[in-house]
């Protein structure tokens, strides 16, 4: 199983970030090891002071495909649900300094959530939102992607042949921000809730 992720793939998260809005997608990868055992519960590791939330919609892949046409895109997704791509944006901005890539930053043991799995309905956009302490915190609809769906499973699968359970984590809004040891994050998807996830 793979983790692909896409990055600045919300035009208002790319500004706070003071990162330059994408002409293409960008992808970076997740370990298996990253995904978070327990969704319940996420520590903080001991190597970062700066550990940000990231809600993002995923897609799971239903089969096997390379180099995916456009009009065949959408077949290729099983399930969707909501999860979070930890950060430790200390670790990111010091690397990104430097020119080197940042996958200690992104993809360390833990730093995947993934929700729990809905039926995906084709061509319906999706709602979501992030809950911190019960205030919301980050909120977005699939409908506001700079490359949708189907751009991104095109894409991805020109460079790497697409698995059957494979993960694509497709980026998130603008709102992200850091976690504390207390903090309570919840993840909807439309009305439901798709994880309550408590930091230590």
């Amino acid at each position: 199983m793979k983790i692909f992720c896409i990055g600045r793939n919300y035009v208002d998260h790319a500004k706070e970030l003071k990162n330059p809005v994408p002409k293409s997608p960008l992808v970076f990868m997740k370990p298996p090891t990253a995904l978070l055992k327990d969704p319940n519960v996420f520590y903080i590791p001991d190597f970062s002071e700066d550990v940000h939330y990231e809600i993002e919609v995923i897609l799971k892949m239903s089969k096997n495909g390379k180099s995916i046409q456009p009009a065949f895109a959408l077949d290729y997704i099983d399930t969707v649900t909501v999860g979070i791509d930890f950060t430790a944006r200390d670790v990111q901005s010091k690397l990104k300094e430097k020119g080197h890539p940042w996958e200690i930053a992104k993809g360390f043991d833990g730093s995947a959530l993934v929700g729990s799995w809905s039926e995906y309905e084709k061509e319906k956009a999706i709602d979501f939102r992030l809950e911190k302490n019960g205030k919301i915190v980050q909120k977005g609809n699939t409908t506001e992607l700079i490359f949708n769906f189907t751009r991104l499973i095109c894409h991805v699968s020109t460079y790497f042949t697409i698995q059957k359970g494979d993960l694509i984590y497709t980026g998130t809004p603008a709102g992200v921000g850091k976690v504390n040891t207390g903090d309570q994050l919840v993840g909807f998807i439309g009305a439901d809730q798709a994880f309550n996830c408590q930091i230590k």
